[in-house]
């Protein structure tokens, strides 16, 4: 078969949800695109964290229509064996006197304004969460119960599986090396498999973006960004599956950490990082200084983990765009293609929701949540999707 109703670029945890949905939604025939294996990419690189803090009002309300899929997730895809591997261990955010705290305390009343349950816990009942934190800088607190972590391959497996079981074609290992087009349409792609057509092209390429960017000649602005996550382990102080989520606004890093195999805790910074002059997921060097760094700042938060160890690390990469947000929809003039691109970290947390609106515009549906604050046309028109707490993942 060489024509295709949609052919969806990319098969990490939003191109297999895009697909998933479009099958659900009614798409006749879908084929998908994938260059390493489904999930393979950034996506496996996921730190997995889900919550519905966000100071950008439109992420709030995908990431509360993403919360119901997770919740749920095996009767979302329709599948009794699949399982996103949730923790639900609650969310908690806080900050101290300064610079973030007004941001905070507006973020946490425009969720609470939007029907979310978030309670503001005073410092002792925070200490009664978390018995392995001080809270003693902390002038307000936020806490989300219906949130946690769950395993973004797991989640990005199981969409493929779905979108399979409704009639998806999947190809792995296939690279996209350019596009069809009848002027200023797409109508298809050129592949290390051959050539397949199409009347409706989605590109979920993530940190491969710039590819597309060349072949349709429009600048898409987005560069990757490698970040680090440790996993540290302390026995006087484990950071046990019943210990929420955290995010610290108030260290220097904007640190955010979980509960890490039951045991060990995983943390990371929510600041910019490392920019790429490539896209490439290979795992970049961690040195000791940074170890120690972000140490000292896990320290003063959390005292016992001044003498932690380092169990474990890695380095993930973000698909970065000027204000920290994601491109949804179409591209100027070019007719038949639809982006979804610049996640800059939350790509995981928003997958069910931005595959099934991207899938909605896809097939000309109403989509549940607007495009247009995502459009590409804000960053020429100075309408950024800037968030209260400055550039950083946690928008």
């Amino acid at each position: 078969m060489s024509h295709y109703d949609y052919i969806v670029i990319g098969a990490g945890v939003i191109g297999a949800s895009v697909a998933h949905h479009l099958a659900s939604l009614g798409a006749p025939s879908v084929l998908v695109v994938e260059r390493l294996t489904i999930g393979a990419g950034t996506t496996a690189q996921s730190s997995g964290l889900l919550r519905t803090h966000y100071s950008v009002r439109q992420n709030v309300e995908l990431a509360r229509s993403s919360w119901s899929a997770f919740n749920d997730f095996a009767a979302y895809v329709g599948d009794e064996e699949a399982s996103c591997g949730l923790v639900k261990c609650g969310y908690m955010i806080c900050a101290p006197e300064g610079d973030k705290l007004d941001a905070l305390r507006s973020s946490l009343d425009a969720q609470r304004d939007m029907g979310i349950d978030v309670q503001l816990p005073t410092r002792e009942e925070a200490r009664e969460r978390m018995p392995i934190a001080h809270f003693d800088d902390a002038a307000l607190i936020g806490y989300e119960p219906e949130a946690g972590f769950a395993d973004a391959y797991l989640v990005a497996t199981s969409f493929a599986r779905s979108a399979r079981r409704r009639g998806v074609k999947l190809m792995e290992g296939v690279t996209v090396t350019g596009l069809v087009r009848e002027g200023r349409k797409v109508v298809g792609v050129h592949t290390t498999a051959g050539t397949f057509h199409c009347d409706t092209l989605i590109s979920t390429q993530n940190i491969w973006t710039p590819e597309l960017a060349q072949w349709i000649g429009v600048p898409l602005p987005v560069k990757a960004e490698r970040h680090t996550v440790l996993a540290l382990e302390c026995e006087d102080a484990a950071y046990s599956f019943g210990m929420p989520a955290f995010k610290d606004l108030g260290s220097p890093g904007m640190l955010y950490y979980r509960s890490y195999g039951g045991s060990q805790m995983l943390v990371s910074e929510g600041v910019v990082g490392e920019t790429l002059n490539a896209p490439e997921t290979e795992q970049g060097d961690i040195s000791l200084d940074y170890v120690a760094e972000v140490g000292a700042q896990v320290a003063e938060r959390f005292p016992a983990y001044e003498m932690a160890g380092l169990a474990s690390s890695w380095t993930g990469v973000y698909d970065v765009t000027p204000d920290w947000n994601p491109v949804l929809g179409p591209v100027g003039d070019v007719e038949g293609l639809v982006v979804g691109f610049g996640f800059s970290g939350h790509g995981f947390k928003l997958s069910p929701g931005i595959g099934k609106i991207l899938a909605q515009h896809a097939l000309g549906m109403p989509t549940d949540v607007s495009l247009t604050p995502y459009s590409l046309d804000r960053f020429a028109s100075g309408a950024l999707l800037v968030g209260k707490y400055g550039s950083g993942a946690v928008s």
